[in-house]
């Protein structure tokens, strides 16, 4: 298909017409186009899509857009151009020479040689129009045309960006990138909201699962990153999770990306804090200063204040409370709070806004929760009656929770004897019991990597 829209393309650019002869045109992106220092009339090629035609009488104007860049690159063409085949939404491949503008708006322009429409666009039937502020409720509607919005196509450019700091901070950080199981027999999470998989045709499958086992889409890759712990100290993986969670609120999403890394001989929980800010800050960083423009749409129209929130972050070090420090502060506080904060209770979306902004909007770790919160595989602080275990959640501003971690519990007696307590370990001694294999798995790979991650 590719090959032979290509072709068809380049016969119908043939002529006989003998073409002068110029030096070849440069194609550029309309983000370097717009970013080009120095311009002498290079001759350059762009290809997009028409955003707004204006004819005046002498001169065509242009302004074309391929998603590279928030703003548009103005295409000055001659009245030898005919307007009416320059359309809304149209595709174009321009031809011409790079120059400096004369207008205060734009630094360059592309002063046309050649314009070929490669797609045309019926305006009137087409679902977006021309200096329209479209609302979110219309544009779920054509979820195919969103992405050529304003607003859309910078939370795309923000999230490609943010994804590709994600990964290289961790490959600057010595970690190995693992790519986790989409489909898996675990459960990592232990709470049955799973999405099932089940061929679409029983008939080719003779056994009752397709795999022999029950599968499901992955709610975490934590388990598999465990695995790979025993052979390399650091890993991480970065893909899509799946959560069926019959909840239909901004905070729970049936799909989603995730970032999970596991580090072999972790001695504290304040080596970890150090991953999780370096994440967090180098991901913002990249996005404040590659998105400018993306970010100052969604200061404008999405989120007023994020961006002074986001720098406003940079510029501290992250603050750290115990768990116990985090309810009594929610106790002394004057606010009417839904859920009364107690100790051994969990920590609720309105008691990590409050405890954020009374740290004064700095990203803040809360650390040693009790064991009774937590999943058994988190590491024992063996610290009194109260008894917690070493894990840390970052809350931060305007969000509450956005990384969660621990020690995990490396001693092979106290999984047991935690087992033991929650009534578990006849379940995992058993193979008629479904759970038996996941706990089994978790149990021999604590047994055979023997650190404390």
């Amino acid at each position: 298909m590719f090959g032979a829209r290509c072709l068809l393309r380049a016969l119908r650019s043939c002529s006989s017409v003998p073409c002068p002869r110029h030096k070849p045109s440069t194609k550029l992106s309309v983000r370097d186009a717009l970013g080009a220092q120095n311009v002498n009339g290079e001759r350059v090629k762009v290809q997009g899509w028409i955003r707004s035609v204006r004819s005046q009488k002498e001169v065509l104007f242009l302004h074309v857009n391929d998603g590279s860049s928030l703003e548009s690159l103005q295409v000055v063409a001659d009245s030898s151009f005919d307007s009416r085949e320059l359309a809304f939404g149209s595709s174009v491949e321009v031809q011409g020479q790079l120059v400096k503008s004369p207008s205060k708006r734009q630094n360059v322009e592309l002063k046309a040689e050649k314009i070929e429409v490669v797609g045309n666009c019926d305006v009137k039937a087409f679902p977006l129009k021309y200096k329209e502020r479209h609302p979110l409720e219309y544009l779920r509607q054509y979820p195919h045309l969103r992405c050529r919005t304003n607003v859309l196509g910078s939370i795309l450019r923000v999230r490609s960006e943010a994804t590709a700091a994600v990964h290289s901070f961790f490959k600057d950080s010595g970690f190995v990138h693992i790519h986790t199981p989409v489909i898996t027999s675990n459960d990592c999470e232990g709470a049955g909201e799973l999405f099932q998989v089940e061929p679409s045709s029983k008939i080719k499958v003779p056994d009752e699962n397709f795999f022999s086992v029950p599968a499901f889409l992955t709610v975490s890759g934590q388990l598999h990153l465990e695995v790979m712990s025993g052979a390399f100290t650091q890993v991480f993986t970065f893909g899509p999770t799946f959560r069926a969670e019959n909840s239909q609120t901004r905070r729970h999403l049936a799909e989603f990306y995730m970032v999970e890394a596991e580090i072999s001989f972790l001695e504290s929980l304040q080596d970890l804090m150090q991953v999780m800010e370096g994440l967090f800050k180098t991901a913002t960083r990249a996005v404040l200063a590659s998105c400018q423009e993306d970010v100052e749409l969604c200061h404008k129209f999405i989120a007023p204040g994020q961006k002074d929130r986001l720098e406003h972050m940079l510029k501290h070090n992250f603050l750290v409370i115990s768990y116990t420090e985090a309810v009594e502060i929610l106790k002394q506080a004057s606010e009417n709070f839904t859920f009364t904060p107690e100790w051994g209770a969990d920590l609720h979306t309105e008691h990590e806004k409050y405890l954020v902004k009374h740290c004064g909007d700095i990203p803040v770790f809360v650390i040693n929760y009790p064991l009774s919160l937590k999943p058994f595989y988190m590491r024992d602080n063996e610290d009194g009656p109260r008894h917690t275990v070493a894990a840390v959640d970052l809350l931060v501003p305007g969000v509450g929770e956005l990384f969660g971690g621990s020690l995990r519990e490396e001693r092979y007696h106290f999984l047991e004897q935690r087992l033991a307590r929650l009534g578990l370990q006849e379940a995992y001694q058993s193979p008629n019991n479904s759970s038996a294999s996941q706990l089994s798995f978790v149990l021999m790979a604590q047994i055979w990597v023997c650190t404390s991650l």
